[in-house]
C-alpha cells in the first residue's frame, strides 16, 4: 500500500512539473474583483452550451484536441458533467471542454482575460489551440491574461481541459485512505459526491492596458456613532492618483489618495453610521476610480457594510452585541445541475432560509459560488465561508500530507482573495472534520491526542489566516473523536455531533445526555463560544410512524428538538446549524439508500420536510430571540 501510494505522490508530482513548463501558473491577485462592466471595463459571459468529450485514455494531448474535438457533443455549462448525461455519472478523469466565441472589435488594445468560475479539480485553458495556463485546485475562480492569442474579426476556439481523479494527495482527499469510514462508490473520503466539470460562470472581460485597478480591500469598523472605512488599493500601470467615493443613506464621501508604488491606503470616516446586521443588512457603495495627471482611466464599485465580529468567552458578537447563529450547513446540489451554478436555487434557498427563521450556513465543505456571497450580504445572512480540506488525515505517506499542506495554503489564499469583501462573511474555517489515526466515535474521554503533524498544520493555516484577514474569526469544525487539541486553536469551537444517530442509535435521549455532558466538558478546558455545526437524523419524506422511529419524520423532529433544548441550557453555545439543509447526493454505499443523504430539513427539491416547519415555528421569532 505504502508503494502504491509513494508511486501515485511522484506521478503527481511530475504531472505537476510537466506542465510547469509549458503553462502558466494561474495569478491569484487576478481573481480579486469581478468581472465588471462600466465606462473603462466590459464583460461578457460566454457560458451555455459548449462541446464536450472524455478522454478516459488519456490521448487528447498527444492528438491535439486543443485545436479542435474529434467527438463533441453538446453540455450545459455551468453544470457538472455526472448528471448530464446517461453514461458518465461515475466518471472521474480527463475530459475536455471547448467553445467559439467572438471578441468584440471595440475591445481591441485592451487587456483581456477568460475567468473560469469553477472546475474540479485541475485545468488547462486553451486558446486558438495555444497555451494559456493551468490552476489546480476546485470551487474558486482563476484568470489568464488572453491579450495575445486573440484573434479578431473571426471566431475564436476556447478549450478546457478538466482532471478530477480522487487523490490521497489532493484536497479533498480521495481515494477512500481513511480507514475505510466512506466505503463508498466513487471513493471519495467525503460523505457529497465527487462532482465534476465547469461549475460556474465561464467569462470574458476586458481591462484598461495602462492602468487598472487590480484589488481593493476593505475593513471596517465603528466607534460610538461614527463608522470608520479602511480602502486600499491596489493599482497596477501608470495611474498616479485616486479617489474613494463611499455613497449611501443619502448621504456621500468623498477623500482623494495618491498613489505610492502602485497602492494606496484610504480612511474614511462616517458620521452617524449605518451598521450592518441580520436585522438591517445596509450597504455601502464604494466607488474606487484612478488617474494620471489628466484624466481618470479606471473605477470600480463595490458594496460594503459596516460592521464588526469579534468574540467573548461565551458569545459571538455583532457589532459588540451577541448574535446566535442559527442555521444550516448545506450543500451547493440540485438535480440535473450537480453542483453547478443556478441563480433560480441561490434566490429559493436565501428564501427559505428568511422562511425558516435562519440566520446564518456554513459553505461546507467547499466556498460557494459568489452570487451566494452578495446575496447574503443584501439578506442579512452570516457565513462560516470553508475551504475544500474535509477529509484530512495525518498518518501516512508524509510527501502527501505535504502536498495537501500546500493545497490548503493555496486555497485560503484564493478564498480570502476573493471573498475578504463580503460583510456576510464573519468566520474562515480552515478544515471539516480532519480525520485522527486513532478516532473513536463512540467516546467520550480525551484519550485521543493529535498528531503533531497535524498541530503543525493547522498553526500554520491560522497563521496565514491571520496574515490575510485579522479582521474575521477562524475556525475548523471538528469531528466526532477528534482531538481537543484542535478545537483549541480556534476563535470559535465547532463541532459536528450525532449522538442518537450515528452512535446511541434510536436513542435521543441517551444522546442528548451526552451532548450536554461533552459539551461541559468542552467548555470547561476551553472557555471559547460553541457552535454545533452539524446535527442531524436522515429522514426519508412522508416516512411516518406513530412512535418515533429511526427515518421517519417524527424522529428527525424529535432529535433537532432534543439538541437546540440541550443549547439552550448552555450559555456558551453561541450557535447551531442542522445537518443539513436539503438532502444531497452522495457516493453509493450501504448507509446512503439511493446515493443521497437524507438530513436535509428540506427535500433535495426544495420541498419542506415535518424539521422545517418546526424550525420555522421556534425560529421564527424576534431578531432579538436567542435561540
Amino acid at each position: 500500500m505504502k508503494t502504491k501510494m509513494l508511486i501515485v505522490t511522484i506521478l503527481f508530482v511530475s504531472f505537476i512539473k510537466v506542465v510547469a513548463q509549458d503553462f502558466k501558473s494561474a495569478e491569484t491577485k487576478e481573481i480579486a474583483l469581478f468581472p465588471q462592466q462600466n465606462e473603462f471595463r466590459n464583460t461578457q459571459n460566454i457560458s451555455g452550451i459548449w462541446k464536450f468529450q472524455k478522454d478516459s485514455l488519456e490521448v487528447g494531448e498527444s492528438q491535439k484536441w486543443q485545436n479542435g474535438l474529434p467527438n463533441g457533443r453538446s453540455i450545459a455549462v455551468p453544470g457538472s458533467w455526472n448528471d448530464q448525461f446517461t453514461d458518465s455519472r461515475d466518471y472521474l478523469g480527463l475530459a475536455w471542454y471547448e467553445k467559439e466565441i467572438y471578441v468584440p472589435s471595440s475591445w481591441k488594445g485592451q487587456k483581456i482575460f477568460v475567468r473560469i468560475g469553477s472546475a474540479n479539480y485541475a485545468s488547462k485553458v486553451y486558446i486558438n489551440g495555444k497555451s494559456v495556463g493551468f490552476h489546480d485546485g476546485g470551487h474558486l475562480p482563476f484568470a489568464f491574461d488572453i491579450s495575445p492569442y486573440v484573434n479578431w474579426n473571426v471566431a475564436n476556439r476556447i478549450t478546457i481541459q478538466i482532471e478530477n481523479v480522487l487523490k490521497p494527495s489532493r484536497v479533498p482527499t480521495g481515494g477512500g485512505v481513511a480507514g475505510g469510514i466512506f466505503n463508498s462508490n466513487p471513493k471519495a473520503n467525503f460523505d457529497f459526491f465527487p462532482y465534476a466539470g465547469l461549475h460556474r460562470d465561464v467569462w470574458l472581460y476586458s481591462v484598461q492596458s495602462n492602468a487598472r485597478i487590480k484589488d481593493i480591500t476593505i475593513r471596517t469598523g465603528f466607534e460610538n456613532t461614527t463608522g470608520s472605512v479602511n480602502v486600499n488599493v491596489d493599482v497596477e500601470g501608470k495611474a498616479t492618483k485616486g479617489k474613494v467615493v463611499i455613497s449611501g443613506n443619502n448621504r456621500v464621501y468623498e477623500s482623494e489618495f495618491s498613489l505610492n508604488k502602485g497602492i494606496a491606503n484610504v480612511n474614511v470616516s462616517i458620521p452617524e453610521v449605518r451598521l450592518w446586521s441580520t436585522e438591517d443588512p445596509f450597504l455601502y457603495k464604494v466607488k474606487v476610480s484612478i488617474s494620471d495627471e489628466n484624466k481618470t482611466i479606471d473605477s470600480y464599485e463595490l458594496e460594503s457594510g459596516v460592521r464588526t465580529i469579534t468574540t467573548t468567552d461565551k458569545q459571538i458578537l455583532l457589532n459588540g452585541k451577541p448574535i446566535f447563529l442559527k442555521g444550516f450547513g448545506k450543500h451547493e446540489d440540485f438535480p440535473i445541475i450537480g453542483r453547478g451554478t443556478s441563480n433560480p436555487v441561490i434566490i429559493k434557498d436565501n428564501s427559505l432560509l428568511k422562511w425558516v427563521g435562519a440566520n446564518s450556513y456554513r459553505t461546507s465543505h467547499y466556498p460557494y459560488d459568489e452570487e451566494y456571497m452578495r446575496m447574503a450580504d443584501r439578506e442579512g445572512i452570516l457565513i462560516i465561508n470553508e475551504i475544500p480540506a474535509v477529509g484530512l488525515y495525518f498518518h501516512g505517506d508524509k510527501e502527501e500530507l505535504r502536498l495537501r499542506q500546500i493545497a490548503c495554503k493555496k486555497y485560503i489564499e484564493e478564498l480570502i482573495t476573493r471573498d475578504k469583501n463580503h460583510p456576510s462573511v464573519v468566520m474562515w474555517c480552515v478544515a471539516n472534520e480532519p480525520f485522527p489515526a486513532n478516532m473513536d466515535m463512540s467516546s467520550l474521554t480525551d484519550v485521543r491526542k493529535a498528531d503533531p503533524n497535524s498541530i503543525v498544520l493547522f498553526k500554520e493555516l491560522f497563521d496565514l489566516v491571520n496574515k490575510l484577514d485579522p479582521t474575521r474569526l477562524k475556525t475548523l469544525v471538528g469531528v466526532m473523536g477528534g482531538p481537543i487539541e484542535w478545537l483549541a486553536l480556534s476563535d470559535v469551537v465547532c463541532i459536528n455531533r450525532y449522538w442518537g444517530w450515528y452512535t446511541n442509535q434510536g436513542d435521543i435521549k441517551t444522546g442528548a445526555k451526552m451532548l450536554s455532558d461533552e459539551l461541559d466538558n468542552l467548555y470547561s478546558k476551553l472557555k471559547k463560544p460553541i457552535i454545533i455545526t452539524e446535527f442531524g437524523a436522515d429522514t426519508f419524506p412522508g416516512m411516518h410512524a406513530d412512535q418515533a422511529e429511526m427515518f421517519t419524520e417524527e424522529y428527525q423532529v424529535q432529535f433537532i428538538k432534543a439538541y437546540l433544548d440541550v443549547a439552550d441550557t448552555k450559555d456558551f453555545v453561541a450557535g447551531m446549524h442542522v445537518w443539513a439543509f436539503s438532502d444531497f447526493k452522495t457516493g453509493q454505499s450501504v448507509i446512503r439508500f439511493g446515493g443521497i443523504n437524507y438530513k436535509g430539513v428540506f427535500t433535495r427539491d426544495r420541498k419542506p420536510k415535518m424539521a422545517a416547519h418546526y424550525l420555522r415555528e421556534r425560529w421564527a421569532k424576534k431578531p432579538e430571540d436567542k435561540k
